[in-house]
């Protein structure tokens, strides 16, 4: 499947698997959170068509709440539309998801068209290449910094454990010592509410550190006020200092231990593939035309691609990565794709093509405009003959 295939945000499946889930007596929005607390990264998935956002899928992303900081947003099938379109399709989402996250920052956006066929307006190709090796980056990127997500999570549940310490203490003020318990707890857990704001403002903490309202009602419904403890300021102390000494001092040592640390990033899949040339990553596999025939595969075609070739000024009867690039991109297809022809058609890897090489990569080309996929390796059958063993 496609990466156009998969877009969340409008997904008939989506809704269809949501619905599912709940018939079988699954909260999938609480599924989704108990995730959302054991991974790394978060990738929400729009379709630059189709920009609502669902009762279903709203409600996911508010399940999201206090792990915005692991959530990329991919608008994708963005080559479906022109760039004046695309602006304002971009602007649209952006005023969507502000009324839905709740964070200080700005959420990161990748636009682009993540799959391996030709871009149907190929206008904004540069602006989706970027994005889309901005998002393998950041992906690589996680391993390196999982210590220091660790250790966020630990500021996030200590903070949460101090929350929960207030709370705790200030329903246990309010209870009477002898009549009418009951009826004062309902009381306190309808007024949860205004329990949080006065916490907030008594001690100077922040909205987010609170638990979901709704959630911590239903907890609280079950539960003995009567045997909740006072709170224990020394306790709350030591939390302090750790979150304002402890942390800090780890913080560093986690920096210098991740600097000396050798690079560690994902690889295998869209992430596998050269740097060489002037192209990006590639992949795929198959392409098995002419295996079986004598004459090089690529020879009926070459006279028409030597025209070509000889029009872009080869040197020394080769050309350039960069003069090879201006003639391919004309095949409208993904840089991904593109690299992963220039890998295979510079045989001998010396950054250029030659007459046989070009005709490879545009022979190549034709393969996969044809809706065919690529081989992982280049066969031995479409090796151009004068880079064949003898």
């Amino acid at each position: 499947m496609s990466g156009r295939d998969v877009s969340l945000a409008s997904s008939s499946a989506f809704s269809f698997s949501c619905a599912l889930l709940c018939l079988s007596g699954y909260d999938f929005a609480a599924v989704l959170e108990w995730f959302a607390e054991r991974v790394d990264r978060i990738i929400l998935l729009f379709d630059a068509h189709k920009l609502d956002i669902s009762d279903e899928f709203s409600e996911v992303i508010r399940a999201l709440k206090n792990h915005e900081d692991k959530m990329r947003v991919v608008l994708n099938k963005a080559d479906q539309i022109g760039t004046q379109q695309l602006m304002r399709v971009y602007g649209a989402l952006m005023w969507s998801l502000g009324k839905i996250v709740n964070t200080p920052e700005v959420i990161r956006v990748y636009i682009g068209s993540f799959w391996a066929q030709p871009l149907l307006v190929p206008d904004n190709r540069k602006l989706f290449e970027a994005e889309e090796q901005d998002l393998f980056r950041d992906i690589q990127g996680l391993p390196r910094n999982a210590a220091l997500r660790k250790l966020n999570d630990l500021i996030k549940r200590a903070r949460l454990a101090k929350v929960h310490a207030y709370i705790i203490s200030a329903l246990k003020k309010e209870m009477p010592n002898v009549f009418g318990k009951e009826n004062k707890k309902k009381e306190l857990i309808a007024n949860l509410g205004e329990i949080y704001s006065k916490i907030e403002k008594e001690h100077q903490i922040s909205p987010g550190d609170f638990p979901k309202l709704s959630k911590m009602q239903e907890i609280l419904a079950g539960q003995d006020f009567t045997k909740f403890q006072s709170l224990k300021p020394k306790l709350l102390e030591s939390v302090e200092d750790m979150l304002a000494n402890d942390i800090a001092k780890l913080m560093t040592l986690v920096r210098q231990e991740e600097a000396a640390m050798p690079s560690h990033a994902v690889h295998g899949g869209a992430f596998e593939g050269t740097m060489n040339g002037p192209f990006g990553h590639g992949y795929g596999e198959g392409a098995s035309e002419g295996i079986d025939e004598l004459e090089w595969v690529v020879a009926k075609d070459k006279p028409t691609y030597d025209e070509i070739f000889y029009t872009l000024s080869p040197v020394n009867g080769k050309v350039s990565g960069a003069m090879a690039k201006k003639e391919m991109v004309k095949s409208k297809l993904p840089n991904n794709v593109l690299g992963k022809i220039w890998k295979l058609a510079d045989v001998d890897k010396d950054g250029y093509l030659d007459d046989e090489e070009f005709a490879l990569a545009n022979h190549l080309i034709k393969v996969k405009l044809e809706g065919h996929e690529l081989p992982a390796d280049l066969p031995e059958h479409l090796v151009p003959p004068s880079k064949r063993e003898q």
